[in-house]
């Protein structure tokens, strides 16, 4: 997975720096084998570090081809097949959210879409903004979950909404939004005289994989003429699975929604679209700043085409194309598939874990998402209390594993705590070439690289 080297030492290999006079051929073609020896192999199946793994090699040939053409998506006479396959793809992931009609644009990452909600959100509620800006308005206020994406903090800070605006809403035991508790806070706000204008509730929470009850925020949000924006950058691909949707029920009812196919999906980085449920030009009307040169009026054919005017980008590459290729090739079944497949492997090893000694579960998964603790022989007898924790965390259990399995290249498993909890595990599952072998080998290699603590 991966051969790991310090920072220094691998500085010293690759001979980073640059300098007057090219290279030889032969030394550059010794840099690209060091550069694909030392780099971590994420298509290996067990690469389970992130919210993404594996390679879909139709993904990867549209990949090539649109670094070949190097096109830039925000006019048709430049970009014209480009354009129309991310309108293409548009409508489509619309028709899973159950949308009747839509809108929605390719941005570099969820944290981006995110942020596009945001300010999308906040131009809804006062179109002046983007004139006047921020002075003369009153304190905007959002909520999300305790347990949604930093990004969220990052958008407020980086609109000028602020981080102290962005209230966090208390989550269950599962890591759920508690509308209860949206409720109480959206009320608190109105008393305090502060102007509430959006939700974010999230679809797959990135380090437990839980799924906020869309459909009572959504009635939250009605009631008090709030903004819906819903965070499916991770979960939002159980929308092409007819067994596992049920889990996204009531995102129909959402104004926005993120979806990042280059996850569960394995569209390749970069993949996320922000759809969005107005059809009436609101995308545009926030983010277009109408460049004569390059959006001109007066074209010889059909301008709506142009849809640069509602990015915040100007070049901006064809994300769409290599999702629209492996969706071609594999159809709307063959990513059904890597859906199930992937959630039938993640409940195949909590399964596992339940069975061995030594390994204990966070919680009951319902995605993809496997969270636990590896116990030393030396603590499986002590009860459970502040001690034992405390003894855990001491013990580096997991810093040290993982650790030991970077340093070795075996595998890479991601851990962290978590709302007072010492470090755990989290197993994700998303890659087609992860086999119950690989899970198998995942616990033996635990038990293997732990064996002295």
């Amino acid at each position: 997975v991966c051969e790991w080297r310090a920072p220094e030492t691998l500085k010293q290999i690759l001979d980073l720096e640059m300098r007057d006079t090219g290279e030889s051929h032969q030394k550059l073609l010794q840099l690209c084998r060091d550069v694909i020896q030392y780099s971590v192999k994420t298509s290996h199946p067990r690469f389970f570090n992130q919210l993404y793994a594996g390679i879909d090699y139709y993904s990867l040939v549209g990949r090539f081809i649109t670094e070949a053409l190097n096109p830039s998506v925000y006019t048709y006479e430049v970009s014209p097949v480009f354009l129309l396959v991310e309108e293409a793809v548009i409508k489509k992931m619309i028709e899973f959210i159950g949308w009747e009609e839509g809108d929605g644009i390719f941005n570099p990452g969820g944290s981006i879409s995110n942020m596009y909600a945001m300010n999308l959100a906040r131009y809804r509620f006062c179109p002046e903004i983007k004139e006047k800006g921020l002075s003369g308005l009153p304190r905007l206020v959002l909520f999300t979950s305790e347990e949604c994406h930093y990004s969220m903090k990052k958008a407020a800070s980086f609109l000028g909404i602020g981080t102290e605006n962005v209230y966090f809403i208390k989550t269950d035991e599962k890591g759920k939004m508690m509308p209860e508790e949206l409720e109480k806070q959206v009320q608190r706000t109105r008393k305090e005289g502060s102007a509430p204008f959006l939700v974010c509730a999230t679809a797959g929470t990135t380090v437990l994989g839980a799924f906020d009850p869309l459909d009572k925020i959504a009635d939250i949000c009605e009631k008090h003429g709030l903004w819906l924006h819903v965070d499916a950058s991770w979960g939002g691909s159980a929308l092409v699975s007819r067994k596992h949707c049920r889990l996204l029920h009531g995102i129909h009812r959402a104004d926005s929604v993120a979806w990042n196919p280059h996850k569960m999906l394995l569209a390749g980085i970069q993949c996320c679209a922000l759809l969005v449920k107005d059809n009436s030009g609101l995308l545009k009307k926030c983010y277009s700043a109408k460049a004569a040169y390059l959006f001109q009026q007066d074209k010889f054919y059909d301008v709506s085409y142009d849809t640069g005017d509602k990015s915040i980008q100007c070049s901006r590459h064809p994300d769409a194309f290599k999702f629209w290729l492996m969706w071609k090739a594999l159809g709307t079944t063959g990513l059904e598939e890597r859906v199930n497949r992937a959630l039938a492997l993640a409940r195949y090893l909590v399964e596992e874990i339940k069975k061995r000694e030594g390994f204990k579960l966070l919680l009951e998964p319902e995605y993809a998402n496997v969270c636990f603790w590896y116990i030393p022989p030396t603590l499986r007898k002590m009860e459970d209390g502040p001690e034992f924790w405390q003894k855990l965390h001491q013990a580096s259990v997991a810093p040290i594993i993982k650790e030991r399995m970077m340093k070795k290249g075996s595998m890479m498993l991601g851990y962290q705590p978590h709302r007072g909890k010492v470090n755990f595990f989290r197993q994700v599952v998303i890659s087609p070439q992860v086999s119950r072998k690989d899970m198998d080998f995942l616990l033996d290699e635990i038990e293997l690289l732990a064996k002295d603590l």
